[in-house]
């Protein structure tokens, strides 16, 4: 048998023999001709008419012995996974692809069940019980290569700019930011908890005199949380540097590495999004708007809206507010939002020295969603302890990370940003579950 050649690839070749596998996606089955639509990982083809159609031996399914059938085309079953060898022809009107192959032989590997548990109007929550057949369609194909150049690129800039990639545990001895959204697990005699975040160890790195890091890695978080953007496990992308003057340099990478990664799922990835999505993919210019959070509430109280309450976070309606008011005035679907309160911020975010109630921090918006946390941190043990009290915390239980600081440690900085977010606001998608390869929710521990 000829080599296997994935479908996206048939353009290019000229006219002749050829083998391709993948499943079936169609069968229409006319008076005089049959049609059959497959689809591999790379993309769909059109075969016409037929030949030998065989399968698997059901007596040693593992062999490579095929036995003929005496079935018709029209008898395979949709999502059947078929080896087809035929002619491969150029064709112009054929709009898939400007190429079809005419069979010679189908060998059935696998046969489908007859009836699909999913369909094209399926809900979300169908789809995700079913998802390894959801994952089949283009559109959520796209998903996972978009993901993949995305990452690649952001991975391109760390690289180049010398920094290491590390990858923290998930287990933990205590919290490492607040016990409030902690997943506790049994571990041996005593208790762990799940990490919310690398936050602690990609201080430690700091410390241990790595300068630039970066982990791409899961984080958890016990939130009861079904809003379209939350889930209890997700991807969390994070970076730390060292000798950083003030949030703005990490700031400043941030810009770097989100239009490195657009740029990159634009040029790889642009026609085929606006075609299966609708969406046009945008490089935001730099620098990114920048509004300090009081005056970003300021500025949609007087547009109509007020934050509930002024000493919190942006809420979500304030996010898309502000974001819509950036979009308005600046054309840009990005902004920082900067100088956070201390009073809702962690204790090792550095405070700001001309007004001590503000952080040296930002939050990241996007298209109107919060999609980062980013600061400036604290660099002094005896600031850190001070401002851990100051929260109600106890030094005595964040001693192991506090000594990383009594040892030498520079100036730095990082954030933390969730994947899945960036992904569906990229993508313009209705929830991150979409753009999660297995959700987990608080309702969601399957598949």
């Amino acid at each position: 048998m000829l080599e296997r050649v994935l479908i996206k690839d048939l353009a290019a070749r000229e006219d002749g023999p050829v083998t391709v596998s993948g499943w079936v996606e169609k069968v229409r089955d006319q008076k005089f001709v049959q049609f059959v639509v497959l689809r591999d990982e790379s993309g769909a083809v059109q075969l016409v008419n037929g030949g030998v159609l065989r399968e698997a031996d059901p007596e040693n399914p593992r062999s490579d012995i095929l036995v003929p059938r005496t079935l018709t085309i029209s008898e395979l079953t949709h999502g059947s996974f078929v080896t087809v060898t035929g002619e491969l022809q150029h064709n112009e009107r054929v709009k898939l692809g400007g190429v079809e192959i005419q069979i010679d032989e189908i060998t059935v590997v696998t046969k489908a069940l007859p009836e699909n548990p999913v369909a094209d109007d399926s809900n979300i929550d169908v789809r995700l019980d079913w998802r390894f057949l959801d994952l089949r369609r283009p559109e959520q194909n796209l998903v996972f290569r978009v993901q993949t150049t995305f990452l690649h690129a952001l991975r391109q800039v760390w690289v180049d700019r010398g920094f290491i990639e590390i990858q923290t545990p998930k287990l933990m001895a205590s919290a490492s930011e607040s016990r409030a959204e902690l997943f506790e697990v049994e571990y041996f005699e005593g208790k762990a908890f799940l990490a919310q975040s690398p936050q602690f160890f990609k201080q430690m790195a700091q410390a241990a005199g790595f300068g630039g890091i970066f982990e791409v890695g899961p984080a958890f978080r016990a939130d009861p949380s079904f809003t379209s953007r939350h889930a209890t496990e997700f991807t969390s992308i994070d970076a730390e540097m060292s000798w950083v003057e003030s949030h703005e340099d990490v700031m400043n990478l941030h810009e770097e590495l989100m239009v490195a990664g657009l740029t990159a799922v634009k040029e790889k990835h642009g026609e085929e999004i606006s075609k299966l999505f609708g969406v046009e993919i945008e490089v935001p210019a730099r620098p990114f708007p920048r509004i300090p959070l009081a005056e970003a509430k300021e500025i949609v109280k007087a547009e109509g809206y007020e934050v509930p309450r002024a000493d919190a976070d942006m809420d979500p309606e304030g996010e898309r507010r502000i974001a819509a008011h950036v979009r308005e005035k600046y054309g840009h679907d990005f902004v920082f939002l900067t100088d956070y309160a201390a009073s809702i911020r962690p204790f090792y975010h550095m405070l700001n020295a001309e007004d001590p109630s503000l952080t040296k921090s930002y939050d990241l918006i996007y298209r109107g969603t919060e999609i980062s946390t980013g600061a400036q941190r604290e660099h002094r043990v005896e600031l850190l302890e001070e401002q851990a009290k100051a929260k109600g915390m106890d030094p005595a239980e964040l001693s192991f990370y506090l000594d990383f600081f009594r040892y030498g440690v520079p100036t730095h900085g990082g954030f933390g940003m969730g994947l899945n977010r960036v992904l569906m606001l990229m993508l313009h998608q209705p929830s991150i579950r979409e753009t999660t390869y297995l959700f987990r929710g608080p309702n969601r521990l399957l598949p």
